[in-house]
């Protein structure tokens, strides 16, 4: 017998207006997250990811904000939360080990709607500073500042 499957939960909510970006959920607004490609580098320290700027200009105060995402290419159990430090003007995170582990790595729940839908939150309170999240392998970023 093969394994029950369940559905999808219903979602009637806002819709994001683009596939395979993250939109911070606040009420019944969908507010798109700064979508970036971080830039890499290597370091004594490690590999060293960044992106351009202090902060975001997407900012929520919301300890553990969720997050609506339209899957197409990018596979939403893939994601990571990571949070930035900032240095010189930019958002930096860096990743050591041979299995590129960051010292500021979050845990997220993952809950999948109908229609390809998905909720993305932080399973864990988040502290105010910037964060990325990021799918695995890549450099894309998903930017926003919890104030």
């Amino acid at each position: 017998m093969s394994p029950k499957l369940y559905s999808a939960e219903k979602y009637s909510g806002p819709q994001p207006r683009k596939k395979d970006v993250l939109y911070l959920v606040h009420g019944d607004n969908l507010i798109e997250t700064e979508v970036a490609t971080a830039q890499q580098s290597s370091g004594k320290d490690g590999d060293v990811f960044f992106v351009s700027g202090a902060a975001s200009p997407v900012r929520t105060p919301l300890a553990e904000p969720i997050f609506l995402m339209a899957a197409d290419q990018i596979s939403p159990e893939s994601l990571g939360l990571f949070r930035f430090d900032v240095f010189n003007g930019q958002r930096q995170i860096i990743l050591t080990g041979k299995k590129r582990k960051a010292a500021k790595q979050y845990h997220l729940s993952v809950r999948p709607y109908e229609g390809g839908l998905y909720r993305v939150e932080a399973a864990e309170a988040l502290e105010n500073g910037e964060y990325s999240i990021s799918p695995e392998g890549s450099n894309k970023a998903f930017c926003f500042g919890v104030f």
